[in-house]
Parts: structure tokens; C-alpha cells; sequence
């Protein structure tokens, strides 16, 4: 796996690493070096030294600086001396970099593929609002709508419940692992709030079209033969409630990511992001009853958690508070 050292003037490497790992979970063979303001280019150097020296594999590392001709990159620049066909540089350091420089190791096993592939992201990442502040050309670009009316049906991608619904790991690493078309927020609730409407939309990463329907809509659109071939839809529920009315309906869901369930008054927290009511658990026992089977993981990096003890564990301490 290609290491990756991400280097800053003072603290910033230290905090765009957490938010990294928050919205994509935790990465081996990363270190973040820190410039503070009473050390100079010797101590950088020896900190990116120290870092390259823990990784698993030397051979491939990617440098992602904060600013180009500071000192973190000249540094790093002296470093790479002896193996420039190797190792690589990327400066201007944005969050969507990083992300996208973590999804990257999973396909891309050299440091030059990587610097080359996240440049684009990084760029897209680059936005104003309002729109029209946007040069005309870059306007255009977002704006421009998915191609739509082709013959066939939804290829369903990812089906996830999630209470906070589109929000960074969504938009960034299930987006990149799943490469979706079109994302589609199922929900009743959010379909009658125009403001939420509007921000999901907003939200949606560069090259995918965002839209909330009810869940009446999303089974008729799942039965529409006529005019979604090609289309890859990432579905995202608040409640295993929805889920359920729309496999009932006939959308022909096979496996549902379990990402986060919010805690609220009367619900059982069995884990540290999934909490149920007694509803909730009828809810999946009977979607178990169509087959559906269960994906519980936040990120596409963790491990899956075992739905069965889950549900088990929240039903014993529901059964403690009758």
C-alpha cells in the first residue's frame, strides 16, 4: 500500500487527517508532519525521515503539502531526489484530496497513479455559492444533468440507512467505492421540507445528480422500465421503516448497508452508531422474511458487524426496561 505523509505550516496536517479518518475511517500508513513555529527545515526533515521509515512499503510514498515552495514541500522535495520514479508530490491540500487519496490505495498501488488520479477531485472540490459566481464554464459543468430515457431499470449500487442521510461519508468514500449515477434520498419527511431538499441536492459530490422522493415514488420509479437503463442508484433511508415499505412495494433491494441509527428517547444503543426501538427491530426481522440481507459497517474500510448479535444484544436491553 502506498504510504501516504500528509505535511503542513503549524497544525493543520494533525486536523485534516482526523477529519479524513472521521469521514473514512482510520488508515494505516499515513502520518501527518507538522512545521511548528519554533522549529525549522531540519526538524521537518527529520519527521518526514521518521514517518517514511514506519511505513510498510518506502518504495512508494505520496507527499501531500499544504502549500507549494513552503518548506514542508521543499523538504519533501530534497527527500524525493532518489526516487522521483517512484515517489510524488501533490501541493495545495484540500480535505477532498485526502479522501480521495485514501480511496485510491484500495485500486492504484503506485504514488504517481494516485497523485495523478486526485488532482481532478481536487480541483471539483473548489466551489462558490452563489452559482453564479462560478467562471461560466465551471457553471455549466454543474449544472449539467445526468443523460436520462434510456430503455431498462435502476442498477442499485448501494441501499444504506442512515439517519444523517447525504452527508460526508456518503458523498465521498461510499460515492467512490460504489460509483454511483444518482443518489436518491427515500423519504416522506424530507420530500415535504424544501430546505433539506435543497441542501441534499447541494451536497451532492461532482458528477452525481441528488434527488429526494417518497417512498411511494421510489416504487413506482423502481417499476419503470422505460427510462433509467445505465443508471446506477445509491438509495439512502432514514429508518429501517422506509426500507421496509419500499421491499414491500417492489423495489428490488437484495442488501442493506446498516450505517447509523441516531439514539432518541426510547431506543437502545447496542453499538456506538446504531440505536433501537422495539419498531425498529420488527422492522429488520421482517425484512430478513424477503431475504434481505444486512451490511453493517459506516465506511467501506470497516469490518462488518454481525446484524444478528446486534439486533440480539439491543433486544435484550429492551426487554430490561419493560
Amino acid at each position: 500500500m502506498v504510504g501516504i505523509i500528509i505535511a503542513s505550516h503549524g497544525e493543520f496536517a494533525n486536523g485534516i487527517l482526523q477529519s479524513g479518518e472521521m469521514i473514512f475511517g482510520e488508515q494505516e500508513n499515513v502520518k501527518a508532519v507538522t512545521l511548528m513555529p519554533s522549529e525549522g527545515p531540519d526538524d521537518v526533515r527529520a519527521k518526514m525521515e521518521e514517518a517514511i521509515a514506519s511505513f510498510d512499503n518506502q518504495d512508494e510514498v505520496l507527499f501531500l503539502v499544504d502549500l507549494w515552495g513552503g518548506t514542508p514541500f521543499n523538504q519533501a522535495s530534497s527527500l524525493m531526489e532518489e526516487h522521483q520514479d517512484k515517489w510524488a508530490i501533490v501541493a495545495g491540500l484540500n480535505l477532498a484530496m485526502l479522501i480521495e487519496s485514501f480511496a485510491s490505495r484500495f485500486s492504484m498501488d503506485t504514488a504517481h497513479e494516485i497523485a495523478t488520479h486526485i488532482l481532478d477531485t481536487a480541483k471539483e472540490a473548489v466551489k462558490v455559492k452563489p452559482e453564479e459566481l462560478e467562471p461560466a464554464d465551471t457553471a455549466a459543468g454543474a449544472a449539467q444533468q445526468v443523460n436520462t430515457g434510456a430503455p431498462g431499470k435502476f442498477e442499485y449500487v448501494l441501499a444504506r440507512i442512515d439517519t444523517r442521510l447525504l452527508h460526508g461519508q456518503v458523498a465521498t468514500a461510499w460515492t467512490k467505492n460504489t460509483l454511483p449515477t444518482r443518489i436518491i434520498v427515500v423519504s416522506d419527511e424530507v420530500a415535504k421540507d424544501e430546505l433539506r431538499k435543497k441542501l441534499i441536492q447541494q451536497a451532492a459530490p461532482s458528477g452525481v445528480k441528488a434527488h429526494v422522493v417518497p417512498v411511494n415514488k421510489m416504487i413506482e420509479l423502481a417499476k419503470d422500465d422505460q427510462h433509467f437503463g445505465g443508471q446506477r442508484a445509491l438509495l439512502l433511508f432514514e429508518n429501517p421503516h422506509d426500507v421496509l415499505r419500499a421491499v414491500e412495494g417492489g423495489v428490488p433491494l437484495e442488501t442493506i448497508n446498516v450505517g447509523s441509527m441516531a439514539h432518541s428517547p426510547g431506543k437502545v444503543q447496542p453499538n456506538k452508531v446504531l440505536a433501537f426501538s422495539q419498531a425498529d427491530i420488527d422492522a429488520f426481522v421482517k425484512l430478513k422474511e424477503f431475504d434481505v440481507k444486512f451490511d453493517v459497517r459506516k465506511v467501506p474500510n470497516d469490518s462488518k458487524g454481525n446484524m444478528d448479535e446486534i439486533i440480539r444484544r439491543a433486544q435484550a436491553e429492551l426487554n430490561k426496561q419493560k
